[in-house]
């Protein structure tokens, strides 16, 4: 039996590539953000419900991937509000009318709720401990779709880039048109992660849950493999874009303050998703490449 995906948040970069990553046999609704409000619980009882009805009436599975969230961290700060109720009270409301309909949720995460203070990469059960505003609320979502649904699974992430929307990877090629040089911070390390393959790991995740055949681990990491720090990421960027990568120049996070502080190591283990049977997202910089052909940036003219 297929799947159907309910993909609130589904005109985001996330979102955009789960639907094109969708099983052609089953079907992806992506509802944007202004069709699909999740923190109107109305609203949400009403897509749940006809979303699982007119999946089983088509002899489907439903899913919910839950993609939506407030993610503009620095204006978090000061909006702390607005983004606890995207970020936790609305995760709330579709894991409670997916347990009333029985159809599994996966809730996208973030690196943010941790400390960014550790010299390994985190595994999903050391203790979190988020220093923004930003962490804070996702924190509290992943707490309440655990805690109103155990079909519910947590999927942290970090790094996300991809076709559609803003994203670091798009910000780097503009500059590497408008700048001789560009400087970014070399003291900040994670694990790029291009949506396309999160999406195809999240209907992978989707799959399994969908048969019976569910990970114990309720929360898991899926990030691009291997790490690098901004300013490795960046070079990366400008190799790809045919662009010298000298013209890259490292520096430090105190040269660039925002008001949100960032992870200074947000390295997430893949161990668990792999221990779930699932299959692990390439490395970093296979990625890229992969992305950059694929049309997520045009490289420089030559």
């Amino acid at each position: 039996m297929a799947l159907a995906l309910l993909v609130p948040g589904g005109r985001g970069q996330l979102g955009h590539d789960l639907v094109a990553v969708a099983p052609r046999d089953g079907f992806a609704h992506a509802p944007s953000s202004a069709e699909l409000d999740i923190t109107d619980a109305e609203c949400v009882a009403d897509a749940v419900a006809t979303f699982a009805a007119s999946a089983r009436d088509a002899g489907l599975r439903p899913v919910v991937v839950n993609a939506a969230a407030y993610t503009a961290v620095d204006r978090a700060e000061t909006d702390e509000d607005r983004a606890f109720a995207v970020n936790a009270l609305g995760p709330g409301l579709l894991a409670a009318e997916c347990a009333r309909h029985d159809v599994p949720l996966l809730h996208v995460s973030t690196d943010y709720v941790f400390p960014g203070d550790a010299e390994r990469p985190y595994e999903p059960a050391d203790p979190t401990g988020p220093r923004s505003a930003y962490g804070r609320t996702k924190l509290a979502g992943e707490e309440r779709v655990l805690a109103s649904w155990r079909r519910s699974w947590v999927v942290r992430t970090a790094w996300v880039y991809g076709a559609s929307g803003a994203n670091f990877v798009k910000t780097m090629a503009r500059l590497e048109e408008e700048r001789d040089t560009v400087s970014v911070v070399d003291d900040q390390r994670g694990s790029p992660t291009w949506a396309r393959d999160l999406a195809a790991g999240l209907a992978q995740l989707a799959d399994l849950v969908a048969t019976g055949r569910e990970p114990a681990a309720r929360v898991l990491h899926g990030t691009g493999g291997g790490d690098t720090t901004w300013y490795g990421f960046t070079r990366a960027i400008f190799e790809e874009l045919g662009a010298d990568p000298d013209r890259v120049r490292p520096c430090a996070s105190t040269e660039y303050p925002r008001p949100a502080p960032r992870p200074a190591y947000s390295v997430l283990s893949g161990s668990a998703w792999r221990e779930s049977g699932l299959t692990p997202l390439r490395p970093w910089r296979e990625a890229l490449s992969a992305a950059v052909a694929a049309g997520v940036v045009e490289p420089a003219a030559s």
